[in-house]
């Protein structure tokens, strides 16, 4: 049985924790939040610097196969009305991300078949043909074949979050795929050389701290280079809609155990976070968070993008976001990135 003071220093040192070790850190009293929180900061100054990175996310379709029980854009949810932007609209937006000095861009939709692979490459070719910027596709479970397809064409990474690294918990949250299924897609993004990124939500109804430590020690398993932990959110229009938020302190220390976990990985301040806590950037950039990821959606279909309702980035317009990004990292003494923010371990894009 590990006890908090153990489990710390054992992170600290660099050593591969154990499960056991992991949920220690997870129930942490307040006293001990504080210096794994303290912990977790100075981890992240030495594995990634204090430099914090912007990604623009442009949500470009909200039509979803999937029927996934926690998820606003299920397919069986008849209550929002569906959007989809065109190619060119798309490069648009993108062309406006980097004008407002965005250096990565991330394309991210429900897994709609609507846009064929060739549509996703040739975006993707023409958005880093006219720019020099970094792409970050988050489009779902697809084909190896599609998968190689778009890393030709030039995207950087994919984000594909595990969310329960419980396989039971899984398969009732996700019944259209298997927790296996998407291990696999992790594992083949690994092998194209994508900088891959993966994560969780805390609080799923179900989910115990011995399936979060699981969680963590999946994320430092796999060596993924981008994590994304945030609190699960209950959507008035899916069949978890009476389930509870998950807690914003327990989602803390998941982030800071994340961290010290995986010390060279991007980790956001996620925009769920700031949902339910509106010190949420400043609160996850203390505990081990080095990247945000503000919303460049066209304000006209934002609202429609609705993963779980009341996001904190409905209406926030893309100037009004970076002035106060900037005026938060200044107060905290951490400078604005201004390269792509590729993975410690890439160079150029380039696994090294």
């Amino acid at each position: 049985m590990y006890d908090f003071a153990r489990a710390l220093a054992d992170a600290v040192s660099g050593s591969k924790l154990e499960t056991g070790a992991i949920k220690a850190l997870l129930m942490a009293n307040p006293e001990q939040t504080k210096s794994l929180y303290s912990a977790a900061d100075r981890t992240r100054q030495t594995g990634v610097g204090d430099e914090v990175h912007l990604r623009a996310i442009i949500e470009f379709s909200n039509y979803c196969r999937k029927n996934c029980l926690y998820c606003g854009l299920r397919r069986d949810n008849k209550s929002i009305a569906r959007y989809r932007l065109s190619l060119d609209e798309i490069l648009t937006t993108a062309t406006e991300a980097v004008a407002l000095g965005f250096r990565t861009v991330v394309l991210q939709s429900g897994e709609d078949l609507y846009y064929t692979p060739e549509d996703i490459a040739r975006l993707v070719y023409s958005i880093k043909n006219k720019h020099d910027v970094a792409i970050t596709l988050s489009l779902g479970e697809h084909r190896r074949e599609n998968y190689r397809l778009w890393r030709e064409a030039g995207a950087d990474r994919y984000l594909l979050k595990h969310e329960t690294a419980n396989p039971e918990l899984f398969r009732f949250l996700k019944p259209d795929t298997t927790f296996e299924t998407r291990l696999r897609c992790l594992h083949w993004l690994k092998e194209l050389d994508y900088q891959t990124g993966s994560g969780n939500m805390v609080g799923l109804p179900g989910q115990d701290l011995d399936t979060l430590a699981r969680d963590v020690a999946l994320l430092r398993d796999l060596d993924v280079e981008m994590a994304g932990v945030g609190p699960f959110l209950p959507h008035y229009a899916t069949p978890l809609k009476d389930a509870a938020a998950g807690d914003p302190e327990l989602t803390l220390k998941t982030l800071a155990v994340t961290r010290l976990c995986l010390p060279g990985a991007h980790l956001p301040a996620t925009t769920a976070l700031c949902t339910l806590a509106t010190d949420g950037r400043k609160l996850a950039l203390n505990a081990g968070a080095n990247v945000i990821m503000p919303n460049l959606t066209p304000l006209d279909v934002r609202r429609q993008y609705q993963i779980y309702p009341q996001k904190s980035d409905m209406t926030e317009k893309p100037l009004e976001t970076l002035t106060s990004i900037k005026k938060l990292l200044a107060g905290l003494a951490r400078p604005l990135a201004t390269s792509h923010g590729h993975a410690p371990k890439f160079t150029g894009g380039m696994k090294q």
